[in-house]
């Protein structure tokens, strides 16, 4: 299970990059077109908003995966393992709740505009919020299985504090 969200990330990561590449192409195309032609892409705005809403959810799952989001673990690294457990399965069973309301708002959304066209684009406007249930069924498979490998043992001490130091000051 190790490699394969490992693996899931890296293809996030690349696109990511996608996403990134083609807000860059489409947004700077559309102001050189604006000055040098004045003309533009219509297109242009709603696409690269659609991309970077896409980009946020597929960075925030790679970063779950890899605990980069920001936290304060000064208490936590003061208790002892069965404090730092009991910590560590009471955040994950509080973000996984925060995710399945997430998901349950995404799903309805998905639902409720998936024949409603963007103005521009002429796309579902539920691929928007598509983005939402991407997240929010990898945030569900990263948190359980992190928790199921709390509950069965398989972590060190320092897995349970869930928050990397910043590579500014150093392991």
């Amino acid at each position: 299970m190790e490699k394969l969200l490992d693996l899931y990330c890296q293809l996030l990561k690349v696109a990511i990059v996608a996403c990134l590449a083609v807000m860059v192409v489409l947004v700077f195309g559309n102001v050189v077109l604006r000055y040098a032609f004045n003309s533009g892409i219509a297109v242009s705005e709603e696409l690269s908003r659609w991309l970077l809403v896409w980009l946020t959810f597929l960075g925030a799952i790679v970063a779950l995966r890899q605990h980069a989001h920001l936290g304060v673990d000064t208490l936590v690294r003061a208790l002892p393992r069965a404090g730092k457990r009991i910590c560590f399965v009471a955040s994950y069973g509080l973000m996984l709740y925060a995710d399945a309301l997430l998901l349950e708002g995404s799903w309805k959304q998905t639902l409720i505009t998936w024949n409603d066209s963007a103005p521009a684009s002429g796309l579902p406007v539920g691929l928007f919020y598509l983005s939402g249930i991407v997240f929010g069924v990898s945030a569900a498979v990263i948190l359980l299985y992190d928790l199921w490998r709390v509950l069965t043992g398989q972590t060190t001490e320092e897995e349970l504090v869930a928050v990397k130091e910043s590579e500014e000051h150093g392991p």
